[in-house]
């Protein structure tokens, strides 16, 4: 590799490849350095299932957006059985895509950083996850996941680029990750199942959020998540379930938000069964205003039930913090500031 701009995709393809294909046990290791790589899938199917992948470098995307912008994933991982990525950066050199897209130029979709598809026993440790051109990291159909240690950073501004996503998946852990990004920090769609977040980093950014939810009538819904000692700064939401308002058959239920602390953030608590992106197919329109202390809004054809607030103390820069509530319910318990409007 040359400073990161000769193509090493056939390299770690081939190395893919043999540690796929064998029996043993199995580590790549990319020594320090910046490896260019263009799409690459990691296909499984593989006789072991322990490949441990070390990375001390940085690897890289291609410069011109266009040569993965249609790709979906820069990096993707498919049908694996034990695999383990250690350290490293991946570096989607996603700012001049981003750019196309702010002066509404016909651009191309973008691709994730790094997915993972169809997986089981998945360890992320460590690594760092730079500029995706949009999602920076996807689990999707994925069974027994641990992230740990995990860096994402975009800039403020940068579209549509969540720092994890975690959809259709059962036993995802994500533990001590520092989110700094254009979109949700973390994301969780519809189908998953056991998942825990705690130590959470989050800002800027638009907070950890549940869906959007109820976009097509018949949607496995989101069953059993725990969220705790997350640290929200300068982001748009805090914590936030979102739907779309019209009928669906998915739902959201064993959810607890637990020790946050919010320092500059717009609306810290939102539940949202009227979400409605670019105003397309809205039955009803919500507006946020800064400085809330939450929005709970229910589709008017549903309701939304057993919300409990427990020491909540919310402030606005020394004026007063609000709440409102359309078609919910709930209890209040200890110390509830602003005023609950269950």
């Amino acid at each position: 590799q040359l400073r990161g701009k000769t193509d090493s995709t056939q390299a770690f393809l081939s190395a893919w490849a043999g540690a796929c294909g064998s029996f043993d046990s199995a580590i790549i290791y990319v020594p320090p350095g910046r490896y260019l790589l263009n799409q690459a899938r990691f296909n499984g199917n593989c006789k072991n299932t322990n490949i441990t992948i070390r990375i001390d470098g940085t690897l890289v995307a291609p410069t011109d957006y266009r040569v993965i912008g249609n790709a979906g994933t820069w990096l993707l991982f498919d049908k694996v059985i034990g695999v383990s990525i250690y350290g490293g950066s991946l570096d989607g050199q996603g700012s001049d895509l981003w750019a196309c897209k702010a002066a509404g130029n016909t651009c191309p979709t973008g691709a994730t950083n790094l997915g993972f598809t169809n997986l089981k026993y998945i360890v992320i440790n460590g690594l760092t996850s730079l500029n995706s051109q949009i999602f920076h990291i996807v689990i999707d159909g994925c069974n027994n996941v641990n992230i740990q240690g995990v860096t994402v950073a975009a800039a403020g501004n940068s579209p549509n680029t969540d720092g994890i996503h975690v959809q259709m998946s059962t036993g995802v852990t994500i533990i001590g990750a520092s989110i700094k990004t254009g979109d949700d920090c973390i994301s969780i769609g519809p189908g998953t199942s056991t998942l825990w977040i705690e130590r959470i980093s989050c800002g800027p950014g638009h907070g950890i959020s549940i869906g959007s939810l109820g976009k097509t009538l018949q949607e496995p819904g989101v069953l059993n998540m725990t969220v705790k000692n997350v640290t929200f700064t300068g982001s748009e939401n805090g914590f936030r379930k979102k739907s779309w308002g019209r009928p669906s058959n998915g739902f959201a239920r064993g959810i607890l938000f637990q020790d946050a602390i919010m320092q500059n953030v717009d609306n810290p608590i939102v539940i949202d069964q009227n979400y409605c992106l670019h105003e397309e197919d809205c039955p009803g329109k919500v507006q946020y205003y800064k400085g809330h202390f939450g929005k709970v809004v229910c589709y008017p054809c549903s309701y939304c039930g057993g919300i409990i607030l427990e020491d909540v103390q919310l402030t606005y820069q020394n004026q007063q913090a609000e709440s409102s509530c359309v078609n919910a319910g709930g209890i209040a318990y200890g110390v509830v500031e602003p005023s609950n409007c269950l």
